[in-house]
């Protein structure tokens, strides 16, 4: 990253030199897509001005499952504790260093976490268009802290079939 951040300095003071426009303030960001950035959080924030989460590839390798083989797939649980941890460990290390976090992949746009997601904290949501509307409905139905209770709810429970189960729970307790 720093390496990356280096290469754009020197083709900023490259195109300056040329007198060529460009954008001065171009912000760099980094995806969040392997657990070795996850647990890195803290020092990437530094080099950077904001995180997107790639949630597919992040529970992928998190959980060392394939989900596009048919033998192990089934393994692939978006709701695994150790998931969750390592998302909420993201978008806390972003705010502590004052940086926004936004979410790609199939679970920024799952009904199914969007409340415990918005009760971490996430800035951005990035989601198919079809979903825009069941996705707003579902965030404006709760407070932040409606949405932080449940967050800490389910990060106490052991199990990703118990997270799965208390998020489908409390998505029809929320929008009936």
């Amino acid at each position: 990253l720093r390496q990356a951040n280096k290469v754009l300095h020197d083709a900023k003071d490259e195109l300056r030199a040329k007198g060529i426009p460009f954008n001065e303030a171009i912000e760099v960001g980094a995806m969040i897509e392997v657990p070795s950035a996850a647990l890195t959080a803290d020092i990437l924030a530094q080099e950077v001005q904001f995180f997107s989460i790639g949630t597919n590839d992040l529970i992928q390798y998190s959980l060392a499952v394939d989900r596009v083989n048919e033998k192990v797939a089934y393994l692939y649980e978006p709701a695994h504790p150790a998931v969750l941890r390592l998302i909420k460990n993201v978008i806390d290390a972003a705010h502590k260093a004052n940086i926004k976090v936004g979410m790609c992949g199939e679970m920024a746009g799952d009904p199914s976490f969007v409340l415990m997601l918005l009760g971490m904290g996430l800035d951005e949501f990035s989601m198919p268009p079809q979903v825009i509307p069941q996705l707003k409905y579902i965030i404006r139905s709760v407070s932040f802290s409606q949405a932080q209770e449940i967050t800490r709810a389910a990060m106490s429970l052991t199990t990703g079939k118990e997270v799965e189960e208390f998020g489908q729970a409390k998505l029809k307790e929320i929008t009936g």
